[in-house]
């Protein structure tokens, strides 16, 4: 598909729970590690750091499908695109390509 606008419905509540569950995994950060080294903290970080990279992939789905030649198959591939259009940049897309 070409020439479809971002639509703000779909990016800005990613966005807000991106921001919400950053804040929270800033928060474990300052725990020690006897405090954060815990089943529960544990579970909630790993929780919190998939919900991240969830929005994020959606987010970078939503921009692909905007493109030509925008299409993948895998959620690496989404990475690896945003940084072949130049929308991330391409250091951060690179180690996508070994996962």
């Amino acid at each position: 598909m070409t020439n479809l606008p971002l639509q703000r419905a779909s990016i800005e509540p990613r966005l807000d729970g991106i921001q919400r569950d950053l804040a929270l995994l800033k928060e474990y950060s300052t725990l020690t590690f006897e405090e954060f080294n815990t089943p529960m903290i544990i579970d909630r970080t790993h929780l919190r750091l998939r919900f991240v990279l969830e929005g994020m992939f959606h987010i970078g789905a939503h921009i692909l499908s905007r493109i030509p030649g925008g299409r993948f198959t895998e959620y690496r591939e989404i990475a690896q695109k945003l940084g072949e259009y130049a929308i991330v940049p391409r250091d951060f897309a690179e180690p996508f390509r070994r996962c």
